[in-house]
């Protein structure tokens, strides 16, 4: 089975929000909000061929997932035809 490639955007405790890669030591960018920081894993993403964005909320829960194409969406949305 082929590892996801995603990237979390959570708070900083220092301010800020980061973008990481999962169990990554240091984050792969810093920003002021959250927009911008979900804005730059999405560009990540889409550079490295799709994945996952993954936001938390500034407690650490997870807010909402987003696919980046082409990856492979786990929750499809239904055909409407």
């Amino acid at each position: 089975m082929a590892k996801r490639n995603e990237r979390h955007v959570v708070k900083n405790p220092n301010g800020g929000w980061d973008v990481k890669a999962p169990h990554a030591g240091r984050a792969s960018s810093h920003h002021d909000t959250q927009a911008q920081a979900q804005s730059a894993a999405s560009s990540i993403l889409k550079n490295q061929g799709g994945g996952e964005v993954v936001v938390h909320r500034p407690n650490g829960q997870i807010r909402n997932s987003n696919t980046i194409a082409p990856g492979n969406d786990p929750c499809p949305p239904k055909d409407q035809r």
